[in-house]
């Protein structure tokens, strides 16, 4: 008790100082009102700045969920889209139609679900990418996959009940089929396993006009990827003189480094048509079934 009376009184004039200062301001901003607009406006600047501060923290804390809420969102649209239906062939059976209208309907091809990266490399050979969803919530095998902002990723090859594989476009042994968009010539995309930044487009002819910039995407030929969707750009044209084809370096769309929420899409005829395919070439390629 003592020091704090003798700190008081060391300090006296500075405390008798500073009520006095208060007391006038206090005067001076409640009296005056050209002074106590300024004072308001100093507030509600300081206020103003303290408080978006605070609000940027906030946000940065609460970006995980609105990414999952706009992702959501994204894949609801997706499914609207136009160009994931088909329009069925009318003429392919005679029907007796008894109504007067037409009664032509689209009939769903591509089916977008939504789910989240736990895992992912990209420094190896052979790179994979497990997802949060697995057969429970519909994946299968042979969906592709693609990124957020629609660039192609890879394709699901192993499915557990709550967990998904991928194969990484970043994988020596995965092969797409993808397209220029611009003319709409297919080849087939690859990875030698050298550099993640760069892809090796292979199989479109001398004859097919390109350049560096041109933009390549899902080919309308693919079992897997819904077509028209972006897988690169590219970046450097190598002319093998031994052959009739370039071989392209393509730069993917996709940040491989920086997957966090993605979209398994679904193509409802994969079945019938890779059933038909497998067939065909048992059926034809088979010397014992074809002796010619």
């Amino acid at each position: 008790m003592r020091n704090v009376i003798l700190f008081i009184r060391r300090y006296l004039t500075f405390f008798t100082f500073l009520l006095l200062q208060i007391l006038s301001l206090w005067f001076l901003y409640s009296y005056n009102k050209f002074h106590q607009a300024q004072f308001l406006q100093w507030a509600n600047e300081l206020t103003g700045q303290i408080n978006t501060r605070y609000k940027k923290v906030e946000n940065f804390f609460v970006l995980g969920e609105e990414n999952k809420r706009l992702h959501r969102v994204n894949d609801s649209l997706l499914n609207l889209l136009a160009q994931q239906y088909v329009q069925p062939d009318t003429t392919k059976r005679l029907v007796v139609d008894t109504l007067l209208q037409d009664s032509t309907r689209q009939t769903r091809r591509y089916y977008f679900r939504p789910a989240s990266v736990i895992y992912n490399s990209t420094s190896g050979e052979k790179n994979y990418i497990q997802l949060d969803r697995g057969s429970v919530e519909g994946i299968t095998e042979n969906m592709s996959v693609l990124n957020a902002d629609g660039s192609a990723v890879g394709i699901v090859v192993s499915v557990s009940p709550h967990f998904s594989q991928v194969m990484s476009l970043l994988h020596v042994r995965q092969k797409v089929n993808v397209a220029l968009k611009k003319t709409g010539d297919f080849g087939t995309l690859e990875w030698d396993g050298a550099d993640p930044s760069v892809l090796l487009l292979k199989g479109l002819p001398k004859s097919v006009p390109v350049k560096v910039g041109d933009v390549v995407v899902s080919s309308r030929y693919s079992f897997n990827f819904p077509p028209g969707y972006p897988v690169g750009v590219v970046s450097g044209i190598v002319s093998d003189n031994s052959t009739n084809f370039y071989v392209l370096k393509v730069r993917p769309s996709a940040r491989f480094n920086n997957l966090q929420h993605v979209f398994v899409v679904e193509n409802l005829q994969y079945t019938e048509q890779s059933k038909l395919d497998e067939d065909t070439r048992k059926r034809i390629e088979d010397p014992k079934r074809n002796p010619r």
